[in-house]
């Protein structure tokens, strides 16, 4: 299964996007690299959620649920005697994240996550009590409130439970408005530097290039593998000029010869640019079983003897036939591919041999191992 697996991947690969097989194709310049300073920001903040069905924190266990509610009720002029801790099944402890997105005004709304942090078994009903989301610097940016969105569902009764999906995270769409911006000076600087995801040194000369030849002059320029500089003009929308560059197409250099190896799961990935040179592989299988089976020895009558129980060990070794394949050398995946299957082996098996095939010098390519 394996190897048809492999091949057929391979060739839909190759018939969907024949001219990138001798290059690397192209792509925009957004795709391929961000504009530093443009990020987002990750907010986090502590809340409540009220509304439960009776699935909230135990809080007979999780004491700061039952702190939590008496501090806001405490907002509200409702105070309970010293040493009093209300038992509740409602109400359930949560920590809700975000992400700020560049350029946000205060009044927007963003969407957040709300997840358990306590022994709830579900919160499928609930209701985000107000929650303060803050920074790394400890700032309030965002406030959240709203009816969680759930994709599951569940039910306990007698012992037994069936639950769809995942119950103790869920969304608000929406659910935090922006209450004060990041200052971003991106746009207010003479340069502006494109980022590339990936580490390369022809691809950041190509990002140049590209900017250059659109705009008729020297704007452009790599400072290294990973970074390229461009000059904003001084006059003119600069939104304009930034959109203009993030959509100019770049035509990619192959990409750097890899094969990705999972060894936890098995999973072999080829990229286009591997190269196989020839090579002879013999591939056989051994495996070795042990069975025990117990004996039980009787004593005769009247000798006053003890049933004995042992085990009897079986040990058998199977070799499997370990036929030698010639592995023609190969540029084109599609080929590769052919050619380890042939070899008919197992995902773990080809592990082994792609390991042994790189060691003899005929695979091309870097072998990663992850």
């Amino acid at each position: 299964m394996f190897a048809a697996g492999v091949a057929a991947a391979a060739m839909a690969l190759l018939a969907h996007a024949p001219a990138r097989a001798a290059s690397g194709g192209s792509e925009r310049i957004r795709d391929l690299a961000s504009i530093s300073g443009v990020r987002v920001n990750q907010l986090i903040g502590y809340g409540v959620v009220v509304g439960l069905d009776g699935s909230g924190d135990a809080t007979n266990q999780v004491q700061f649920t039952g702190q939590s509610v008496q501090s806001l009720l405490s907002q509200f002029g409702v105070t309970l005697p010293p040493g009093v801790t209300p038992q509740m099944k409602n109400v359930a402890a949560v920590m809700v994240t975000a992400a700020l997105p560049a350029f946000a005004q205060p009044g927007q709304q963003i969407d957040i996550t709300v997840s358990s942090l306590g022994n709830a078994r579900s919160l499928r009903g609930g209701t985000l009590l107000l929650t303060p989301l803050r920074g790394a610097d400890s700032q309030i940016y965002a406030m959240a409130q709203g009816n969680l969105v759930i994709g599951g569902a569940g039910a306990a009764a007698g012992g037994s439970k069936v639950a769809i999906n995942h119950l103790l995270a869920g969304r608000v769409p929406g659910g935090a408005t922006v209450e004060r911006a990041v200052a971003n000076p991106a746009l207010a600087a003479d340069v502006i530097h494109l980022e590339l995801n990936q580490t390369d040194f022809s691809t950041a000369r190509m990002v140049a290039e590209a900017v250059n030849r659109h705009l008729g002059a020297e704007a452009a320029e790599p400072v290294d593998a990973r970074v390229v500089q461009v000059r904003l003009p001084a006059q003119g929308s600069r939104v304009r000029f930034i959109a203009e560059i993030e959509n100019l197409e770049v035509a990619l250099a192959a990409p750097a010869a890899k094969v990705i190896v999972n060894a936890r799961t098995g999973s072999v990935v080829i990229n286009q640019s591997v190269r196989l040179g020839a090579c002879a592989v013999a591939h056989g299988s051994l495996s070795v079983t042990v069975s025990t089976t117990p004996v039980v020895s009787q004593p005769a009558p009247l000798s006053a003897g003890q049933t004995v129980v042992a085990e009897k060990s079986d040990i058998r070794i199977q070799q499997g036939a370990g036929t030698l394949f010639n592995v023609p050398a190969s540029a084109d995946l599609a080929e590769i591919v052919k050619s380890l299957n042939a070899l008919g082996a197992t995902a773990q098996d080809l592990i082994g041999i792609l390991q042994a095939i790189k060691a003899a010098g005929a695979l091309k390519a870097e072998l990663e191992i992850i």
